[in-house]
Order: C-alpha cells, then sequence, then structure tokens
C-alpha cells in the first residue's frame, strides 16, 4: 500500500473524526469569514450611460439601455438605443454571451438608504460597493429559476467575478433578507443577510436558499478534504458564504493560480 494512500485515507478517517467536533475560530478568523466579499447585485440598469452588449457570434454593441425584459428578475432580453444613431435594437439573451451594465441610480440610492437604517446590514455591506460607477457584469446562464422550472437561457449578473474560478455566484433579483429588530423608531440592528443566490459548480447550476444550505454543503466544498476539516458544516455559519467561497478557492487553486 503507497504511502500516498496511507496519508489520504489517513486524513479522512482523521477529518471525519475531527469534524465531528465544532471547530472554534480566532476573532480574526470570524472577522473574515463574515465579511462580505460578493458585489453587490442590482436589478434596474441606468440608461443614461453607454453600456455594452458582447454576442455569442463575437460582435460588440454599445448603447444606452433603454428598458429590459425579464423572468423571475432574470434578464430574457435587452434593449439599447445606439449612442451614436439613436436606433433602437433588441437583443435576446439566447444570443448574448455577455453585458456590461451600470446600475439605475434611484436603486443605488435606495440601497445606501437601507444601509444606514440597518446597523447589521451596514457592518456587513460596503457604501463603496453600492455606489461605485463600475459597469456590472452579467453572463448568459442556462439555468432552472429556483430549481423548478425548465432550464432556459438568461442573463445574470455575476457577483463573485474575482474568484468565480471554481464556483460562480449569480444575484438572485427576488432573493430577501433577514429581518433586524428595532425599538420604537430606532434605525434596525442585525439582519441584511441575503437569503438566497444562484450558484454554479462544474455543469450544475441551481438556486440555493439559506434552508438548503447543510444539504448542499458537501456538493459544495466536499472535494476538499482540508477544508472540510477546517470548515465542517456545524462550524459555520450561512452568512459566511462568500467568505467561505473565497477561502475554499483560494485552498483549491493552484498556488500560481489564486
Amino acid at each position: 500500500m503507497s504511502s500516498k494512500f496511507l496519508s489520504i485515507a489517513f486524513m479522512v478517517v482523521f477529518g471525519f473524526a475531527f469534524s465531528q467536533e465544532k471547530v472554534k475560530y480566532s476573532d480574526d478568523e470570524i472577522h473574515m469569514l463574515k465579511a462580505y466579499y460578493f458585489n453587490e447585485g442590482f436589478n434596474k440598469p441606468a440608461t443614461g450611460k453607454v453600456s455594452t452588449v458582447i454576442m455569442k457570434d463575437g460582435t460588440e454593441h454599445k448603447g444606452y439601455c433603454k428598458s429590459i425584459a425579464t423572468k423571475k428578475g432574470q434578464i430574457t432580453e435587452i434593449i439599447f438605443k445606439d449612442s451614436i444613431t439613436d436606433k433602437k435594437s433588441t437583443y435576446e439573451a439566447t444570443k448574448i454571451a455577455e453585458a456590461y451594465l451600470y446600475a439605475s441610480g434611484w436603486e443605488k440610492f435606495g440601497k445606501v438608504t437601507q444601509k444606514f437604517s440597518n446597523y447589521g446590514m451596514g457592518k456587513r455591506n460596503s457604501v463603496k460597493k453600492i455606489t461605485s460607477n463600475d459597469q456590472i457584469y452579467f453572463v448568459n446562464q442556462k439555468v432552472s429559476l429556483k430549481n423548478k422550472k425548465d432550464e432556459k437561457e438568461f442573463l445574470m449578473q455575476l457577483i463573485n467575478p474575482d474568484f468565480s474560478q471554481i464556483i460562480s455566484v449569480y444575484h438572485d433579483p427576488f432573493a430577501k433578507e433577514t429581518q433586524g429588530f428595532s425599538i420604537g423608531g430606532a434605525p434596525a440592528i442585525g439582519g441584511g443577510v441575503i437569503k438566497s443566490y444562484y450558484i454554479q459548480k462544474g455543469d450544475k447550476v441551481m438556486w440555493l436558499h439559506k434552508s438548503d444550505f447543510e444539504e448542499n454543503y458537501d456538493f459544495l466544498f466536499g472535494d476538499n478534504a482540508v477544508f472540510m476539516i477546517k470548515y465542517p458544516y456545524k462550524s459555520v455559519d450561512w452568512n459566511w458564504l462568500s467568505g467561505l467561497i473565497l477561502e475554499y478557492t483560494k485552498m483549491s487553486m493552484p498556488e500560481n493560480e489564486r
């Protein structure tokens, strides 16, 4: 029996036994895991900034995004007005490879207002992410909405573009947030944790809800034994999801690709 096989077997057995005990983390580790690394999710595009769509055939179009058609919040088509000719064109999501849009100023304003009225949300989410003038990246994705419908192609906002090498996370426009509590007319405390996302790993794309986290934990991270030893399900929390995916990606990628 090879030493390599013995090492792997030992790791698996040790990991299983270790995972039965709840792991304790330092304050710095918890702070790192609680931080929110996903980009802000937006639902309404700005109409006064020049955006870009790139078609599956490689052609590129620039124009003002005058409107979008959606299904369950996901984009099925985009209507552009050409930035030079003012001609309007409709682009179906099934023919678009990716798009770069801007967020509506009104939606940004609403999110900032919500943030400052909720202390819990304020600790997790950055105002800079909400008010950024950066373009928002959308990618064509074939998905079953809420895991209930036939798979169809949509343009979905990728919210972890900087660490999507293994697990891609897409904004769920219909996602709900945990509620905080308040006394009298004071701002709410706590809450603001998003309850669902669309997740892609390999060829599988799924809608992941907070209530299904335990059931899908092994699918997300189970192929990395070292990660599972360090972060067994019973030791983590749903609101650490972005930190967990970031850590899993770092631990799973070759050092020269991190």
